[in-house]
């Protein structure tokens, strides 16, 4: 333990304690981190993970990496889809799993990108040693008790941390889960079993997906490596031996290819399950500790990344004074969302069991744009709309022309809100609404169209901006740190935003 940590251990006082520095772990930490908030992140294995496994970043995920400045290095380290190569007898015929898109001003990164996961556990890694916390592998959690100021975890080291809150991301076996006696509502089919290896292979183009529909195999090429994710799907009843020369064997056998160099295996199981509820008292869940999928779609390590995209700011914003039933809205927002998912994952998974097609095709539903939180609590279904967004929509890009900024994400990057105004009397009201100093700071915009650059406004230099945000008159949008539509207000500026906002700030 270092300096840092033993100094707030004797304080007896964190903010947040993470267990799990997987994907959705790490996005945790890193928001709260950047948030200013004291946080430890411990991981029961001794090291990294060091496999391909969840390997697609869909677009949504790609929009919360650049908001945390990394997209530039997972883009450096990750690559497109390649086209599927169906193996059917003598004959090898390509597909396209993916439908390849073209950017547009209000989506920036329209394709999914393939990134083999321990790729994207380093890039986080390597982002939280730059804010200054160090990983805390080999610390299991081993039990915890909670009261109303906060918890106290018990650690494999014999330590006990004292913190506001845990929060549990440390997978489908957590032990957070465990211990808080929620229901894990699912099954687990132990009789379909699937080999999954990271290693090269000989002979083997690297443009293509390979799948042997035959066999029941299936191998793709990793980006800016020599290796593939190979996956072999057993026969009912068969046992799997992860021997690296039995795995030699059996896909030589399977497809007259040899495999060397194997780096990591692993068996999955399908296991589709939902846990009854994300939070008990000051106890979270996120990520797979929350629910688990089938691999098909690349859903569940994007789905994790947002939950703790979700549950980040409202932390923040309630150590900070905001009512506590900003986090009640944590899995009132993100369960239905995991329900739909493991829904859709579970969906092409017994599409790829009965060998159909459809199972390959991969679409707009996949990439996680569209999810939205309207209707929930934050988001009333009769709340104003405008003529494209309602209140819980993700909150689009657009091109725009301000100081250091040339599109709308630019400008919502960090740990902020955003307040937007367009229109001469939405503006004029802009300046003199109430937001407190305590919490996340609220930036401030006024929208004008025209040309040029001028230090108070944003300027809608093509028309765009106005007509992706369905705006034609005077309206005030607010966008909440996690990039989606906090509030509408069209009339009664000053009253409509403080009522608006009274859900978010402290006080």
């Amino acid at each position: 333990m270092t300096e840092h940590h033993r100094r707030h251990a004797r304080q007896d006082d964190i903010d947040v304690l993470v267990a799990g520095a997987g994907p959705t772990g790490s996005t945790l930490a890193a928001d709260l981190l950047r948030r200013g908030l004291r946080v430890r992140v411990v991981n029961k294995a001794p090291h990294a993970f060091e496999g391909s496994r969840a390997k697609g970043i869909q677009p949504r995920t790609q929009e919360v990496l650049e908001d945390f400045g990394v997209l530039h290095e997972a883009h450096a380290e990750g690559g497109p889809y390649p086209l599927a190569g169906l193996h059917l007898g003598p004959v090898t015929a390509p597909w396209k799993m993916q439908q390849r898109s073209k950017p547009t001003p209000d989506v920036p990164y329209p394709n999914i990108l393939l990134l083999p996961q321990h790729r994207t556990d380093a890039i986080l890694h390597r982002l939280l040693e730059r804010l200054g916390l160090s990983i805390e592998y080999g610390v299991a959690l081993e039990g915890f008790e909670q009261d109303a100021d906060g918890v106290t975890a018990r650690l494999s080291t014999g330590e006990q941390v004292r913190s506001k809150y845990l929060v549990g991301a440390d997978g489908g076996a957590s032990a957070v889960r465990e211990a808080t006696g929620l229901g894990f509502v699912g099954e687990t089919d132990n009789s379909d079993k699937t080999l999954i290896i990271d290693c090269t292979i000989d002979g083997l183009s690297r443009d293509r997906w390979h799948m042997w529909p035959r066999a029941s195999a299936g191998a793709c090429p990793l980006p800016h490596s020599d290796q593939f994710q190979v996956m072999i799907r057993l026969k009912s009843g068969e046992t799997p031996n992860t021997d690296h020369a039995a795995l030699v064997e059996q896909f030589h056998a399977l497809v007259g290819l040899k495999l060397r160099d194997i780096t990591w295996t692993s068996v999955f199981r399908p296991n589709v399950r939902l846990v009854e509820h994300y939070r008990q008292g000051r106890v979270f869940l996120a990520g797979d500790a929350a629910h688990v999928h089938t691999p098909a779609g690349a859903q569940g390590l994007n789905t994790g990344v947002q939950d703790a995209y979700n549950l980040g700011w409202k932390l923040g914003q309630v150590i900070a004074g905001a009512p506590d039933s900003l986090l009640d809205s944590y899995e009132a927002e993100r369960l239905p969302i995991a329900a739909g998912v493991l829904g859709k994952s579970s969906e092409l998974y017994q599409s790829l069991s009965k060998h159909s097609v459809a199972g390959l095709k991969r679409g707009d539903e996949e990439r996680q744009l569209g999810l939205t939180y309207t209707g929930g609590p934050l988001a009333p279904a009769d709340a104003p709309a405008t003529k494209t967004l309602h209140v819980g929509d993700r909150a689009p890009d657009a091109p725009c022309t301000a100081p250091g900024s040339s599109r709308l994400f630019d400008i919502y990057q960090g740990p902020h809100f955003t307040l937007l105004a367009f229109g001469p009397n939405a503006t004029e009201a802009l300046p003199e609404l109430i937001w407190p100093a305590e919490g996340a700071e609220l930036r401030r915009y006024a929208i004008r169209s025209g040309r040029g650059i001028d230090n108070d406004y944003i300027t809608d230099t093509t028309g765009k901006l106005a007509s992706i945000y369905g705006v034609d008159g005077d309206a005030l949008i607010l966008i909440r740190p996690d990039g989606y539509i906090g509030g509408i207000i069209t009339t009664d500026w000053a009253a409509t935003f403080a009522t608006t906002a009274n859900a978010f700030i402290p006080r």
